[in-house]
């Protein structure tokens, strides 16, 4: 998605007048430096250029970019970042910055990307496709206000830039403006049809709109393209444009109810071997999604929103419930995943988590949403009432999940503990558990807003039996919840996304001492505020549980949202 300086590239043919021997004049300086070499020859040629110890300053910097291109087409890019660093060492100027801010962008490091993005204008003059660059790096970040100026400058610059139309819409499309982003799309695919990747963002947004037969058209005609014509930008992630199209039309076919062909196309994107950020996040939720339409046992069906399947019913003192489907409005499909556990048989029990679902959940269903709620679950229903409910989603517009109970983080990932779980020696500890990164791997679509919020940072009870069980793990030096990983560096989950903790990472919540915790207490009293946008309704939130622990707990919460939401209508 873009395109390197070509005034960089001028630069290697003033390379080759240094003394040099014949066979790096004549063999591998041509093959060094030309972008449509192979990337292994490429690299190669560079790489024995270097060893010849004959270039130095300016020269040698044209050697490590040209073998940090071959590195980029390979998808390799710590290795991109390490030559690319070592040129601008030798000589600074605004192709390598652009090409290392790239390679970072690739790997998820926006605010890197945009540094070195800042520092390649600085070196030069204004450049579209720098511009254009920044532009994905704000894009990255969720600033889509920033990254529109851009594409404006790139525009600018080139009117006929079809990428930059293309991004462009995208970032409209994330503010909600899905007029603009379908006329920069259109304007996109005008300026050269030939392009899978304008295509593939017109399939999100048909999918948003409900029109799937046209999703799934625009998806069918972008994999031909990437398919018949592999794209000759070399600072295009290898396998990107045919992993995002397979996604996007194996989601078309899921919110359509045609499982069979859904299947397909996940195991065609599972298929795929994945170098960039972007293209993983896909794949994790390509491998979710794919074992929920494996499992399921009928489509939904096509010509209404369906409501959420009831678990089937668990022995007491398991309880679920499913509210019935409201009419579906303008706001789209609005569905919530509410557990409440609290009955644990082999650790410490909690008494508030149930009396917190059920409040949350009659809140929600207050407010229009269909409810699928469940109270201490053990993990057998729990995983199955979580994998209905992700299945469901397919054609949801707005989606809450909250949970109340155990929580704990292993190695940096977080667990949400069924009231059955029991570890034993020998057994593995994370198994008998639910992966958060699971579900909201699940749930990662640009087309959906997703506020999850997770009351489930109480103390620890589970050290000892950890340490019985013989696992080399320790949970007490890793209290309460971590934040996730896939919503820092190199992120994984989409935009739209806002996670919300009872208390800040690694610290303990309280479970409180009347019938509800405090946070999630306040959270139900004002969950149903009508006008009252999301964020500042938790900033509330927020409020209250801080003056009401006397400032021994702080709830936090970590938001990629696109514009304001609304869960009570204004």
């Amino acid at each position: 998605m873009r395109r390197l300086l070509v005034a960089f590239c001028l630069l290697a043919a003033t390379l080759w007048s240094a003394p040099a021997f014949a066979q790096a004049r004549s063999q591998l300086g041509p093959l060094c430096t030309t972008d449509t070499t192979p990337a292994d020859q490429m690299i190669d040629a560079c790489t024995r250029i270097i060893a010849l110890k004959v270039f130095k300053g300016a020269q040698l910097a044209t050697v490590y970019f040209w073998r940090a291109v071959g590195w980029n087409k390979k998808g390799d890019y710590a290795k991109v970042i390490t030559d690319a660093t070592e040129a601008i060492r030798l000589q600074p100027n605004q192709a390598l910055l652009n090409l290392r801010g790239s390679a970072y962008y690739d790997k998820g490091d926006y605010e890197i990307a945009v540094a070195d993005f800042d520092d390649a204008l600085k070196l030069g003059p204004p450049d579209g496709t720098i511009f254009h660059n920044r532009g994905n790096a704000w894009r990255g970040k969720g600033d889509y206000a920033k990254a529109i100026a851009d594409y404006d400058m790139s525009i600018t610059a080139n009117p006929k830039s079809a990428f930059s139309y293309q991004n462009r819409g995208i970032s409209k499309e994330a503010l909600g403006d899905l007029d603009g982003a379908l006329a920069d799309i259109n304007q996109a695919i005008r300026l050269d049809p030939t392009l899978p990747q304008p295509l593939v963002n017109r399939t999100a947004i048909w999918r948003l709109r409900g029109d799937y037969d046209r999703a799934i058209a625009d998806g069918s005609e972008a994999i031909r393209l990437a398919k018949e014509k592999p794209h000759a930008n070399i600072m295009t992630p290898p396998n990107s444009v045919l992993i995002s199209g397979y996604t996007h039309r194996a989601l078309a076919y899921e919110a359509k109810g045609d499982y069979a062909h859904a299947r397909d196309d996940y195991k065609a994107t599972l298929a795929i071997v994945a170098s960039d950020a972007g293209s993983k996040a896909n794949q994790a939720t390509a491998k979710v999604r794919l074992s929920l339409v494996t499992d399921a046992s009928a489509p939904i069906p096509r010509d209404a929103p369906s409501a959420v399947t009831q678990p089937a019913q668990a022995p007491a003192p398991q309880q679920t419930n499913t509210a019935p489907s409201p009419a579906p409005d303008a706001r789209g499909t609005r569905m919530a995943l509410i557990i409440g556990n609290g009955a644990y048989a082999h650790v410490k029990a909690l008494p508030n988590p149930p009396n917190d679902a059920r409040a949350v959940a009659k809140s929600l269903r207050d407010i229009g949403f269909t409810v699928s709620e469940g109270v201490d679950l053990d993990r057998a229903t729990m995983q199955r009432m979580t994998r209905d409910f992700l299945l469901e989603t397919a054609r949801a517009q707005v989606v809450v999940v909250y949970y109340a109970g155990h929580g704990v983080q292993v190695d940096g990932r977080n667990y949400l503990i069924p009231v059955d779980v029991e570890l034993k020696p020998g057994a593995s500890m994370t198994d008998a558990m639910i992966d958060m990164d699971t579900i909201m791997a699940g749930l990662d679509d640009q087309v959906r807003t997703n506020i999850l919020i997770f009351d489930a940072c109480r103390n620890n009870p589970m050290a000892q039996r950890v340490a019985s069980a013989g696992t080399n793990r320790t949970l007490e030096g890793a209290s309460g919840l971590a934040a996730p990983t896939s919503l820092g560096t190199g992120a994984t989950l989409g935009a739209g996304t806002l996670i919300a903790f009872a208390t800040a990472p690694g610290q303990v919540a309280l479970d409180g001492e009347g019938a509800n915790s405090p946070f999630s207490a306040a959270l139900s009293r004002h969950l149903g505020t009508p006008g009252l946008e999301v964020q500042q309704m938790l900033t509330r939130v927020r409020a209250e549980v801080v003056s009401s622990t006397k400032n021994k707990q702080v709830p936090w919460s970590n938001s990629s949202l696109l514009g304001e939401v609304y869960l009570a209508e204004k």
